[in-house]
């Protein structure tokens, strides 16, 4: 007989949940608001009471539940502990455990950029692989690692927190993190704009970036489309970095497949082949025939890597 799971992408205004059979397939999804007051105590019963509701409402047999996965803004070890969620007020506590008493249903958690690498892994761009780097390029930079087939959490919930590797120790300004060079300075959607305001400062032509503000990636990406000159620099300083960044990481993971998420990613086949040739100055020879993928899951992979969490953990 079939069985079905809950996979909870739980962001800092939205918790995004889809039922799934145990093949992988999404039979539907909803989201429910999350609710940070008073130190976020609301958010885990809403989740429960979302599910239990679901589960009434469909008829579902408990017995039919494998359970429940889920990913959180923020440091989760293997045995669920969370360690301090800053954007929805948590601290440290075990929501695995607490999710589980609160559904009835046995709970694995993770961190959302892992848990998001591990759905394009199984669903998405990165399906078929063994060895995977999964990269979002949204307003910071995250992601995670499918190494031998396993997802890489860490001793302390942390791997994978690839956007705070220093790409340039001559960095003045300082990192969201406290620290200065990070790579999310210069590779996020947030670091391209940096990169286009500061080369506007200096450039003495015309350029459309000029007519913007605030400028935006999609500007500059928009503009480089068009053949502006100063929109081209900006971009191919940003792949510079962007493909020094994966060379290094693909120097110790050595991947089947780079894949490339979040808001900059909608750029498209451009960002791929504007990065590739610096990718592969940057990379040791032997790792060089990692391919570059999008992601294809969108926002739906933090659901689907959730749910597969639960799968590999109670399903077998």
């Amino acid at each position: 007989m079939m069985k079905y799971g809950f996979g909870v992408d739980l962001g800092g205004t939205t918790v995004k949940i889809a039922y799934f059979d145990e093949q992988g397939t999404m039979l539907t999804k909803w989201e429910i608001p999350t609710v940070t007051a008073d130190g976020g105590k609301q958010i885990l019963p809403d989740i429960a009471a979302a599910i239990r509701q679901f589960v009434e409402q469909k008829t579902i047999d408990p017995a039919d539940v494998i359970g429940v996965g889920i990913g959180v803004p923020g440091p989760v070890n293997s045995r669920g502990v969370v360690n301090k969620c800053v954007n929805l007020g948590w601290g440290v506590f075990n929501i695995a455990q607490e999710l589980s008493r609160l559904t009835g249903f046995p709970v694995k958690a993770g961190n959302d950029a892992n848990v998001a690498a591990l759905g394009e892994f199984w669903k998405g761009g990165g399906k078929g692989c063994d060895n995977m780097i999964f990269v979002t390029l949204g307003t910071g930079v995250g992601g995670g690692m499918v190494v031998e087939g396993n997802l890489l959490h860490g001793a302390h919930g942390a791997g994978g927190e690839i956007g705070h590797l220093v790409l340039n120790r001559d960095e003045t300004e300082t990192c969201g993190c406290g620290k200065k060079g990070c790579v999310e300075q210069y590779c996020s959607a947030n670091g391209i704009v940096r990169l286009g305001r500061k080369a506007l400062e200096s450039y003495e032509g015309t350029s459309k970036l000029s007519r913007f503000d605030p400028l935006t990636c999609k500007d500059i990406f928009d503009c480089g489309k068009a053949g502006d000159e100063l929109a081209l620099q900006v971009l191919d300083q940003y792949y510079a970095y962007l493909g020094e960044f994966l060379g290094n990481i693909c120097n110790v993971v050595d991947p089947d497949a780079v894949v490339l998420g979040g808001g900059v990613s909608k750029a498209g086949q451009v960002l791929l082949d504007g990065t590739r040739p610096y990718f592969d100055k940057a990379v040791f020879h032997a790792a060089r025939g990692a391919r570059f993928e999008l992601a294809s899951l969108g926002n739906d992979a933090g659901a689907y890597g959730a749910f597969k969490l639960a799968l590999d953990a109670f399903g077998k």
